[in-house]
């Protein structure tokens, strides 16, 4: 009974613990544009362009952007930066080595990061959508840069040309006689190249490419699925029909 009550006590206290790690703020709701071919394109821009220098995509190959309209021409001219094959993998470009002496460990290979990062306040879109949105400016870390999303992140605002410089603001509030700090929103303290709103925009469409990315078939798997779905019904019906007119005169 002890040792029942031991792992029981554990079990718990994992639980705390990982509910404890994941820190941060509420999630906020990606937009899924994996149906919008511009939107993807857009992404798949980015993503070669600002994540590609330290992660990897090493399960997706170029030319399957062919499946978001990209021609091979374009693919050669706008995105090929770290090989000149069109079949190849989409590797990164930093070296392993240096990626451990610059961050204490290889940065993760992001080709199913959108499904790999759900939790229970959303999505792994939803995560990625809030994390590259949350990132603000802070000296005490080495990297200069800190997040709300991902409390103490490793990884420097690779955006922030893009996004500009921004601190958090917190209001004071008393809960249960404590003194809580609650975010209550953004001061810009130097401007971007994108407003907040195309910036927004911007890292919706990343999000989209990395949610296409991690399962290029699914709009197709949903499509299919619906139309197996109302056979099995209609044959349901007819079935059921049949059954009856085979059991009708046996009593």
């Amino acid at each position: 009974m002890k040792k029942l009550i031991s792992i029981v006590c554990l079990t718990f206290g994992l639980v705390a613990g990982v509910q404890a790690n994941t820190g941060g703020i509420a999630w906020d709701k990606a937009p899924n544009k994996t149906n919008d071919l511009a939107a993807l394109q857009n992404g798949a821009k980015v993503f070669v362009n600002y994540c590609l220098n330290c992660h990897s995509a090493a399960f997706m190959r170029f030319n399957r952007l062919k499946d978001i309209g990209l021609t091979e021409q374009q693919i050669k001219d706008n995105l090929l930066f770290t090989t000149d094959k069109v079949g190849e993998t989409m590797k990164s470009a930093i070296d392993p080595k240096q990626a451990k002496d610059w961050f204490g460990g290889n940065p993760p290979d992001l080709t199913v990061i959108a499904r790999s990062r759900s939790g229970s306040q959303g999505t792994g879109a939803d995560y990625l959508y809030t994390y590259l949105r949350t990132y603000y400016a802070d000296d005490a870390k080495a990297t200069g840069w800190n997040n709300l999303a991902f409390p103490n992140v490793g990884m420097p605002h690779v955006l922030w040309e893009l996004q500009g410089k921004r601190a958090p603001i917190y209001e004071t509030v008393e809960e249960h006689g404590q003194e809580v700090h609650v975010f209550k929103g953004w001061e810009q303290l130097t401007p971007g190249k994108m407003t907040p709103e195309e910036y927004d925009q911007t890292i919706g469409d990343l999000v989209s490419y990395l949610q296409w990315m991690a399962e290029p078939a699914q709009n197709t798997r949903v499509k299919v699925g619906v139309w197996v779905l109302l056979f099995l019904s209609v044959l349901t019906v007819f079935t059921w029909r049949l059954n009856a007119a085979f059991w009708k005169d046996i009593k």
